[in-house]
Parts: structure tokens; sequence; C-alpha cells
């Protein structure tokens, strides 16, 4: 099968395809035909060695994905396709199955024809494809959509709330404005000019352009403020919150769980919730996908088709 391979850290060139052994389920594995996957900050992120805010998690990148090249050739996380086979032990998937997911930890191997993904959750977290999106879309949505959920609902989101979400351009950012506004909180989002349309259309009562306004400005009334991009320091934030208001950071731990994906499924069949899909690339494409990420002019989200 064909893979997009890399063999040591750097930016968009290190990235290869080349032909690898098709893999073959464990017992508790499905064996999923990949349609597409996305290009997730976090496979920028393995792709390049290097954090952007860190040079501590830099160095544990580095340690624990592998010294002086990576142990895992192939990246990708987040992914949509159809089943084709199916481990003995597997009971609620058969093939022909429509599925969407990702692995987790340093797993990977998304960008590639096949991946194979364990039913129950730990070293991946996999669902049926909600009907109404393509697979294009049920690719761009596990990991961004499922950080903005457990991190909303771990602060307390409610109805009613005035929410913050700063940094709402981006996978996590533009999942959250959603998520609140499906909560039926006030949301408003912070993000540059060429967003504050787009994050109007995700749902926010008002925009805030960073551009234009500084941080000073910004009323000082919020519930809830969900920082998504982990730029600002959270004591700056934090004082745009009232008495006994929460805030939440994408510095914060994270879970991806199942039951998320049955969550984000039930809000796209209601009409609530919708992955942004700012760019989409062929697999022959892959490079020019990374740099477009690497670029930080994406907003949402960018997918590779990969049939």
């Amino acid at each position: 099968m064909q893979a997009t391979l890399y063999h040591r850290y750097g930016g968009p060139e290190v990235l290869e395809t080349a032909e690898i052994p098709k893999p073959q389920p464990k017992a508790n594995e499905l064996l999923v035909r990949v349609h597409a996957a996305s290009v997730s900050v976090g496979s920028v992120i393995m792709r390049s060695g290097q954090h952007p805010d860190s040079a501590f998690f830099s160095f544990m990148i580095k340690l624990i994905g592998g010294w002086p090249r990576p142990r895992k050739k192939v990246l990708g996380y987040e992914f949509s396709g159809v089943v084709e086979a199916v481990g003995g032990q597997v009971k609620g998937y058969r093939a022909g199955d429509e599925v969407y997911g990702t692995t987790t930890g340093l797993s990977q191997g998304a960008y590639a024809d096949y991946v194979c993904v364990p039913e129950n959750w730990k070293m991946g977290v996999v669902a049926h494809k909600p009907e109404k999106l393509s697979f294009e879309e049920a690719a761009a949505l596990p990991v961004g959509a499922m950080t903005a959920l457990h991190l909303l609902k771990k602060a307390g989101l409610a109805a009613s709330q005035k929410v913050l979400i700063y940094g709402a351009g981006g996978s996590v950012g533009s999942a959250a404005v959603q998520l609140a506004k499906a909560a039926g909180a006030e949301v408003t989002a912070v993000c540059s000019t060429a967003k504050v349309e787009l994050a109007k259309a995700w749902g926010a009562s008002s925009v805030i352009d960073y551009t234009q306004t500084p941080l000073a400005q910004y009323p000082a009334h919020f519930d809830l403020i969900f920082d998504a991009v982990g730029k600002l320091p959270a004591k700056q934030l934090k004082k745009l919150l009232v008495r006994g208001g929460q805030f939440t950071s994408i510095r914060s731990l994270t879970s991806e769980k199942p039951e998320y994906l049955q969550q984000l499924k039930m809000l796209v069949a209601a009409g609530q919730f919708r992955p942004h899909l700012d760019k989409v690339f062929s697999h022959s494409q892959m490079r020019e996908a990374h740099a477009y990420v690497d670029s930080g002019k994406k907003a949402g989200n960018v997918v590779v088709r990969m049939i």
C-alpha cells in the first residue's frame, strides 16, 4: 500500500510517498481503508520535532517519538474511511461500515491507504461516520472537536453563559464556537481580520479582531474563557472573567473518548455542528498541505483526500 513517510524531523520536504506492507488487524482491531486524513497541528509538530511554544515539549517529542530519527514512520492522526475487515473480537463493526476517528498518543498511521485502529478506546478512538458529513469533513472532526468538547465540559459550559473563545479561527477554536453556541451560550470569538465573517457563521454573537482591538479594551464580563491557542499568559485573559468565572486552555490535559465522537455525531445530525474545511489536498500534495498548515493561514481544518 502507499503511505506518506518521514525518516527525519524537519519541514514538509522530509515527507515522501512509498510502498509499505498493508497492516493486518489484530483480534480487537478494525482495518480501515482510509478515504481522508487531516493535517492537524499535532501532525505538523510530530513531523518537525519542534513544539512552537516550548523547548521542553520539543525535547519530549524527540525523547518519546524517537531520537535522532522518528520511530513511527507514518504520520497522521485523524481519518475517515470504510472498514475492510475486522478482528475476531470486534463486535460493533463489520466490513463496509463507514467510520471516522483518530489514532492516539504516538500511534499515528493515518497517512496511508490503510490503518488499523482498536474498537475499544485507549490506542485509538473510532465511531460510525455521521451520515450528513462527507469523508473529508468527517476526517476533520475528531481531534479538534473532541479537544474543545472535553475542555468546555471540564470548565462547566452551560446555557446563558457569556463565553469568550480566544483563537477562534483554528480547528479547536472553530469547534469551540459551535459547541458553545449549541449549548446555549452567548459566544464572543477572538480571531484575525480574515476569519471574522467565518466566526460569525460558526455562531459567534460578537467577534473581536485582535489585530484591531487590544486586549485591554475587551469587555470584562465573561463567565467562561477558552484559550484555544495558548499563546497569551493565562493571567491576562483571566482578568476578563466575572467573579467565579472559569478559565480553560488548550495547554490543559485533554482526552479523546468514543462517547465524545457519539455526542459530536448527534450534534451533526441536529444541524448544530459542522467542521469547517479550509482546503482539501490530494495525497500526492501532502507536502503542500503541510506547508499550508505551517504558514499559519488555515481557518478551521486542512484535509488530504487519500483515495
